[in-house]
């Protein structure tokens, strides 16, 4: 197929910061009391700080947060719904550490599990679920570590849907980075991370009254926090993965092995008092936006409208000054049939020349081939048009 290139000039002042992007790690005023952490923009993924992100650490109930992920993930596949009732199993009524109380044999929605999770951080909900997804936990566990690979989440394995010790279960700051953002692509699960405070009914009889409390406390602390999920084990110490967003602006810190709970709040927080005081974050486009027309051959419609697949943002420090540049790359013309979503192109950001962003451009609609009266009426246009 072949390709023409255009390109426009922004009228944004950026800077071109992306060679030297982090916190210097040597500065004694900036350093962040854990085994680990790190700290990201959530729209494009830059690293603003780290600090032995890829150590392979125990997780603890961190580990939840790719449970919630392919229950999200199954739930926007119509594999289960939030209204499905899970029967409870003696296996998930019997998980210890922190848990909701299931009886054997009860049931509950989809819904209030993930809610018990994303509170209670609930062992024996996480398992309840992990089984009605895949059927068994063992084949959610190898789903999990699937979808780590697909994320390139290469300090991690998992042994369990719940983050309960076991000496092969552990991750990274950074894994659990990468798991947060996909995570948090997901709207809905927005709506139970930032729950303060909730009661949730449990027993066969429902008539237990089990009131949850956010494990995550930034949620009542922090302006604009909105997740994710707390941790700890005598192993692990205290985790946390946090995110936060202002205006454009979201962040994701992650904290492992703090000595204390208080700690890691405060270490959270410190992370992201640095990120919204000194970056800001610049929308170049949103998903759905009109990027260009393509002619189209033999089909039913003679143009395409192309549109961007995904929402596409740059992270600027405040204060700095630059140019940047967008190329749209697009087919001179394109073939019928096309199906509503096919990719057609791509649109790069560039910084000093240096590929910073790039977002797939999509046919906004279908176009299916050309019927004999559409193209006799489109010969008959050009001849009339000609004249």
């Amino acid at each position: 197929m072949k390709f023409y290139k255009k390109v426009a000039v922004l009228l944004l002042i950026i800077p071109l910061f992306f060679s030297a992007f982090n916190i210097s790690y040597g500065d004694e005023n900036f350093d962040i009391k854990a085994k680990s952490s790190i700290l990201i923009d959530y729209h494009t993924g830059e690293i603003i700080y780290e600090k032995n992100a890829h150590e392979k650490l125990p997780p603890a109930s961190v580990t939840k947060i790719m449970t919630l992920l392919l229950t999200m993930e199954a739930i926007d596949k119509g594999k289960i719904g939030l209204k499905d009732e899970v029967i409870i199993s003696t296996n998930a009524s019997k998980m210890g550490g922190s848990q909701i109380y299931l009886e054997e044999g009860e049931s509950q929605t989809v819904e209030d599990l993930i809610k018990a999770i994303c509170l209670r951080s609930a062992n024996d909900a996480s398992v309840a679920l992990a089984e009605y997804i895949a059927g068994s936990e063992e084949l959610f566990v190898k789903a999990m570590n699937e979808r780590s690979k697909e994320l390139k989440m290469n300090d991690t394995n998992f042994e369990n849907s719940t983050g309960l010790p076991h000496e092969s279960h552990y991750t990274s700051a950074y894994d659990i980075a990468l798991m947060s953002k996909e995570l948090m692509k997901h709207a809905k699960i927005q709506e139970w991370l930032t729950i303060y405070m909730s009661d949730m009914k449990v027993g066969k009889k429902k008539d237990i009254v089990q009131s949850l409390v956010n494990t995550n406390r930034l949620i009542k602390d922090y302006q604009g926090a909105n997740g994710i999920k707390t941790g700890s084990t005598s192993d692990a110490k205290y985790c946390l993965s946090a995110s936060a967003k202002r205006g454009n602006l979201q962040l994701i810190a992650v904290i492992m092995g703090a000595e204390t709970s208080k700690v890691r709040f405060e270490e959270s927080k410190k992370l992201l008092d640095y990120g919204f005081a000194n970056y800001d974050s610049v929308v170049i486009g949103k998903k759905g936006d009109i990027i260009g027309k393509v002619p189209i051959n033999k089909g039913d419609k003679t143009h395409l409208e192309v549109v961007l697949k995904d929402d596409s943002y740059i992270l600027i420090p405040k204060g700095s000054s630059g140019k940047a540049e967008k190329e749209i790359i697009l087919p001179e013309v394109l073939n019928a049939p096309i199906e509503k979503g096919k990719e057609v192109g791509e649109l790069i950001l560039k910084i000093d020349g240096k590929s910073v962003d790039r977002v797939k451009l999509i046919a906004k609609e279908t176009v299916d081939k050309a019927g004999f009266v559409n193209m006799f009426k489109k010969v008959v246009k050009g001849l009339l048009t000609n004249k």
